[in-house]
């Protein structure tokens, strides 16, 4: 990597001296005026620009930037991809995303009334065990617009409406089971939002962006460097020194823009956050997962054991 950027370095110094082996007869004391040459500087920069995009210009008027530069510049554009991808599909968290669209909730299925009945439920369920005991809702909460959420409270709503009996039951059993697995999905969405989104789109927005930046600073030093180097070509008398000067200060200015880019580059990759962040995201689910798995098997056995049951008392009525 460092022969890489040794070679760059010399060749722009070579060129240099290339640029200076030719002044002839060049003076010293030349008096431009600076908006003047500003604004030929500008144009010249801009005129380079168009004809390489337009294709007319040589390879060999094109400085070659190091390798190690490129090869950086090809990893950061893959980073910055994979945060992009990652974070479009990653923001589904911060809304509802498995919230049936045309579901049409009613004002009874979504009030305080229901919510009332599923921590009673709650704490009848838990009444006795070693469990903490569930507060009971007399006031109307907030509604989550989640699919376990929804499926507790059609399930609540239908253990109203069909009244006492061992199906009623069991959609109460199902309505706390689901409205827990809803909370702790609702858990899961803001630590995603709160220790993946959040510094995940931050990474992308600071230390990523100011290395692409400073790769747009590369690019506007080299296409000054050409077009200061055209300049130079064709400059005669006096005007040549003065060229060959603007030539040595746009090097200049191209290898510190190179290394600075290099530089911010190296630190964006090698940055640990982003797999701290991963990390973060992982964990949310897992425990997601594990807290869901652990409800629905709690209650798993109990609704078999009331299918059998029903079942049971069902055939017994057949056969009398």
């Amino acid at each position: 990597m460092q022969s890489s950027w040794k070679s760059f370095a010399t060749s722009l110094q070579s060129v240099a001296g290339q640029a200076a082996s030719t002044v002839q007869g060049a003076t010293q004391n030349i008096d431009f005026n600076t908006t003047g040459k500003n604004l030929s500087k500008g144009f010249a920069t801009f005129s380079q620009t168009v004809r390489e995009k337009a294709g007319q210009v040589n390879e060999d008027d094109v400085t070659e930037l190091p390798q190690e530069y490129l090869d950086l510049e090809r990893r950061v554009d893959g980073l910055r991809l994979a945060h992009q991808k990652l974070l479009r599909v990653a923001k589904a968290y911060e809304g509802h995303y498995d919230y049936p669209v045309n579901l049409g909730e009613s004002a009874t299925e979504i009030g305080g009334s229901l919510a009332h009945n599923l921590s009673a439920w709650a704490a009848a369920a838990t009444k006795g065990t070693h469990l903490p005991q569930p507060q009971v809702a007399e006031k109307p909460v907030e509604v989550q617009k989640t699919l376990p959420h929804a499926l507790s409270r059609a399930a609540a709503s239908g253990a109203v409406e069909v009244g006492p009996g061992r199906l009623s039951n069991v959609l109460k059993t199902y309505a706390v089971t689901q409205d827990k697995v809803g909370t702790a999905r609702t858990r899961m969405d803001e630590d995603i939002s709160k220790n993946f989104l959040q510094p995940w789109s931050a990474t992308l927005n600071s230390s990523i962006q100011a290395a692409m930046k400073a790769r747009q600073n590369v690019t506007k030093a080299r296409v000054s460097l050409d077009a200061t180097r055209a300049q130079f070509k064709n400059a005669t008398g006096q005007k040549q020194e003065q060229s060959r000067m603007e030539v040595e200060a746009a090097e200049e200015h191209l290898v510190e823009a190179t290394e600075q880019a290099i530089n911010l580059m190296r630190s964006v990759l090698e940055n640990p956050e982003p797999i701290k962040n991963i990390h973060a995201l992982l964990k949310a689910q897992q425990t997601f997962y594990a807290e869901a798995s652990e409800a629905l098997a709690s209650v798993l056995g109990e609704v078999e054991e009331a299918g059998t049951q029903a079942e049971a008392e069902w055939r017994k009525s057949r056969d009398q």
